[in-house]
């Protein structure tokens, strides 16, 4: 892996022209946006708070695969090799991410937290590890869609003495064996561990929804879901809607009488409101036999039970929260105006927010397309646009 700068000889350099563009965050976006400024002669280099890249991969249980093909999840200047097979498994995502930064040879300073970024003339400063201040042409924010994990305030949660773990945490089945689990949220995340959980020999599994998610077949007679999901991204959202109704009535059972009746909105409706459609990967199954048990949402806590809200009390071994994550961008550029209401940068890829012009955000949609083709596409706009204001584009790969 490519730590080639140690963390001591970062220092601002007097000239504009060579003061780097820095990229906060060592994960897929990060390492394509600093290869792509490469590939435009900007020097980049990436601050990585972990001790390696990829550290939030590194910390996704080990069941979890790509969900989007191999072929179409590649970074910029490197192909994912074949031998990963169509859907790429968490520990070759790693291994390919460290191939990366080794291959294109990146400038990555691990061991290095940025905790605010403000603008200074026409440049930017960053406020870092141990007290640095480092000057920078230009900065790209990547640190993640899953920054800091996020668990409701649940009225009884800080009194409740069960076993109660954000999704985050969650490995593999083993420790779950024999046991009553209850996992929260139907997103990717949480539907997934509930089917691990089965299949690894949870005693009881129970899922709680608030809302019915839509669920896609990751494949069908080959056609990968996010071949469809490239296509319709730019079409209307009404008509998206319309056509993936009977779609989705040919492909997935109605699990109605199993407590996860078909949405009421539309797919892509819910996709603009940042939901994503529940990949299939054993989940339809897995309510249609009983194996996982629909319940209703969590409310609270109450004497040692999970209150439900259609009143249930349960009381499971463990509850495993697949609640979500904070972006937690607030503390280092929430002062500069460029966060709507909801935390999220008002602007990604090679745009920049009208009164902080240099600095760019990757990492923070998540795309009915893809997460990593949309990564790939945002670095090489990143780039184009960080040269284009240097004076120096290149025709890049």
């Amino acid at each position: 892996m490519a730590d080639s700068t140690a963390s001591s000889t970062l220092r601002p350099v007097p000239s504009h022209e060579d003061r780097p563009v820095y990229v906060i965050g060592g994960g897929p976006g990060g390492l394509a946006a600093a290869y792509a400024l490469r590939a435009q002669g900007v020097r980049a280099v990436v601050l990585e708070k972990s001790d390696r890249v990829g550290a939030s991969w590194r910390r996704h249980y080990d069941r979890l695969h790509l969900h989007t093909t191999r072929r179409l999840s590649a970074l910029p200047g490197l192909a994912m090799p074949r031998a990963f097979g169509r859907w790429v498994s968490r520990d070759n995502v790693v291994r390919y991410l460290e191939k990366y930064a080794e291959h294109h040879q990146l400038e990555i300073v691990t061991g290095v937290e940025v905790s605010r970024v403000e603008r200074a003339g026409d440049s930017w400063l960053l406020h870092a590890t141990g007290g640095r201040e480092l000057t920078g042409s230009a900065v790209v924010v990547a640190t993640g869609h899953n920054h800091t994990p996020r668990i409701p305030d649940w009225p009884g949660r800080d009194a409740y003495s069960g076993e109660l773990l954000h999704a985050g945490d969650y490995r593999d089945p083993a420790p779950y064996a024999g046991r009553d689990v209850l996992v929260v949220g139907v997103g990717n995340t949480g539907a997934e561990i509930a089917v691990d959980l089965v299949e690894g020999g949870a005693g009881r599994v129970r899922l709680a929804v608030r809302t019915a998610p839509h669920i896609v077949r990751r494949s069908t007679a080959g056609w990968a879901a996010q071949f469809t999901g490239i296509l319709v991204r730019r079409l209307p959202v009404r008509l998206v809607d319309t056509l993936a109704g009977p779609m989705a009535k040919v492909s997935v059972p109605d699990l109605s009488a199993q407590g996860l009746p078909r949405p009421g909105t539309g797919l892509y409706s819910r996709v603009k409101e940042g939901s994503i459609p529940v990949q299939d990967v054993g989940l339809v199954d897995a309510v249609r036999k009983g194996r996982v048990e629909i319940v209703a949402a969590v409310e609270g806590f109450e004497e040692g039970k999970v209150v439900l809200a259609d009143g249930t009390r349960i009381g499971p071994d463990a509850v495993i929260a697949a609640t979500g994550y904070e972006r937690a961008l607030e503390g280092m550029v929430g002062h500069l105006g460029v966060l709507d209401e909801r935390g999220r940068p008002v602007v990604h890829g090679g745009r920049t927010p009208k009164d902080a012009p240099g600095l760019y955000f990757t990492g923070f949609t998540n795309p009915i397309s893809g997460m990593f083709r949309e990564l790939a596409l945002d670095a090489r706009k990143i780039a184009k646009a960080v040269a284009r204001a240097a004076g120096r584009t290149r025709t890049a790969d």
